[in-house]
């Protein structure tokens, strides 16, 4: 089983195609999480260099819209299909809204399960404030009638709207360990969804519970596949540190800059999952 290091587009869309990749690929990362960019001979070329390059793509779709279950669904088969086109490993859905009704919200993984089957895409639904899934009591009323639902499990949105990590939300947890198929790895606290820097010893407690979930998830998987016994060397678990720029990431109120660096950040988490993963790994599978 291996892990694969995502590195988001966010906060490095001021670069070109050529530059973006060649950062990515000198930090380290196996591939990337991006929207499709506006224009299409940006789109041909970012996906002619990840191909060159070996890069796993995960497409984000967070653009469709639209206040009423109608409108939103319309617009949703449009970007799912737009993103579709570029075949890639899967789609990270900012999925419906936090005020749809529970029958609307059912609409729009509707939409999203006819798209899977038509494309043969996964569309994972992103655990992101404002969508479906925004909050644990949401998300497991959810998970209780899609037993095949599939999740990108963010819980620093969850932890931002509990004010809380999650002591009260034991079953969400063990649901969403279970239908994970993408992680985002940023880091939330009681009070939002964004510390600015993993390493700073005042959040250890915030870093350490995270951290600790993603491993369950890491350890989930190995043991399912373990159990599966086919190839568990072919397989690979998917995860972006996603620490965001200014002005999700702090900003000191004198001048307005950045607290901390976004791509710094980000690369200290690479560390740490990878860190987590590799002492996790060899222990469950001499078990």
């Amino acid at each position: 089983m291996e892990l694969k290091v995502l590195c988001t587009r966010w906060g490095s869309d001021n670069l070109s195609m050529e530059e973006f990749i060649e950062k990515v690929l000198e930090a380290g990362y196996d591939g990337i999480d991006t929207w499709l960019p506006e224009s299409y001979n940006d789109r041909e070329l970012l996906m002619k260099l990840t191909e060159q390059h070996k890069l796993l793509v995960v497409i984000q779709q967070h653009q469709a819209a639209g206040n009423t279950i109608d409108s939103f669904c319309d617009d949703f088969r449009t970007h799912l299909n737009e993103a579709g086109s570029y075949s890639p490993y899967l789609i990270n859905s900012h999925s419906g809204r936090d005020f749809f009704s529970l029958e609307d919200q059912q609409r729009v993984l509707d939409v999203a399960d006819e798209f899977s089957a038509s494309r043969g895409i996964p569309v994972s639904h992103e655990t992101h404030r404002g969508r479906i899934g925004y909050a644990p009591w949401n998300a497991i009323q959810h998970f209780t009638t899609r037993k095949d639902m599939k999740v990108t499990a963010d819980i620093s949105h969850w932890v931002c709207v509990t004010e809380s990590l999650l002591e009260e939300f034991r079953e969400a947890l063990d649901s969403l360990v279970k239908r994970t198929a993408h992680i985002h790895a940023r880091v939330g606290f009681a009070q939002g969804p964004q510390i600015p820097d993993p390493t700073a010893p005042h959040w250890k407690t915030e870093v350490d519970f995270h951290v600790a979930f993603w491993k369950r998830i890491f350890a989930y998987r190995i043991k399912k596949k373990l159990a599966d016994s086919k190839g568990i060397e072919k397989e690979f678990i998917t995860i972006t540190p996603e620490f965001g720029p200014a002005p999700y990431m702090w900003i000191n109120p004198s001048d307005g800059k950045p607290v901390a660096d976004q791509w710094t950040s980000n690369l200290k988490m690479m560390k740490l999952v990878r860190k987590a993963f590799n002492e996790l790994q060899p222990a469950l599978i001499n078990q």
